[in-house]
C-alpha cells in the first residue's frame, strides 16, 4: 500500500477520490467511477485503458474481484506518485497514459498495468523518488 493511502485504500491527493468518495459503496474496494470522474473519462474509457471488457467495469461482483481491484490499485496508485512530480492529475494521468519508460522496453505505465505489471512500475517510481536513475 502506498504512503498515499490510508488504511482502507482511499488515496489521498485525488480531489475526486478523498473522503472515501473511491469506495465501492459501503466497501472498501476503489470504485471505477470515482477513478473515471476524476480523470473526466467515461467507465468505457477506463475499461480501455485498464485493458478489461466493458462488463468489468459494470458488476459489481467484477469490480469487487481481486484482479480487478489490482488494477485499480495499481493504476491509481501510480497515478497519484507522479502529480506531485507532474504538477496535476491530469498530467499524471497523460504520463500514464503516453511516456515510454526506458526501463521497461519503452512501454508505459499503462502498458505496464494492462499486463499485470504495475508492481514493477512502483518499485521503479520509489527507486526514481530515493534518487535512483531511470
Amino acid at each position: 500500500m502506498s504512503e498515499l493511502a490510508d488504511a482502507r485504500g482511499v488515496f489521498r491527493g485525488f480531489p475526486a477520490l478523498n473522503g472515501g468518495a473511491a469506495l465501492y459503496g459501503d466497501t472498501a474496494f476503489l470504485s471505477p467511477d470515482s477513478l473515471s470522474d476524476s480523470f473526466g473519462i467515461t467507465k468505457t474509457e477506463l475499461a480501455q485503458v485498464l485493458g478489461v471488457s466493458r462488463d468489468a467495469m459494470s458488476k459489481r461482483s467484477r469490480i469487487e474481484g481481486p484482479a480487478m481491484q489490482k488494477k485499480l490499485r495499481d493504476m491509481a496508485d501510480i497515478v497519484v506518485r507522479i502529480t506531485g512530480w507532474s504538477g496535476s492529475l491530469l498530467s499524471a494521468y497523460a504520463w500514464y497514459r503516453t511516456q515510454p519508460i526506458p526501463s521497461f522496453g519503452d512501454r508505459t505505465a499503462e502498458a505496464m498495468v494492462k499486463a499485470g505489471e504495475g508492481e514493477a512500475v512502483r518499485a521503479y517510481l520509489d527507486r526514481i523518488a530515493e534518487g535512483g536513475f531511470a
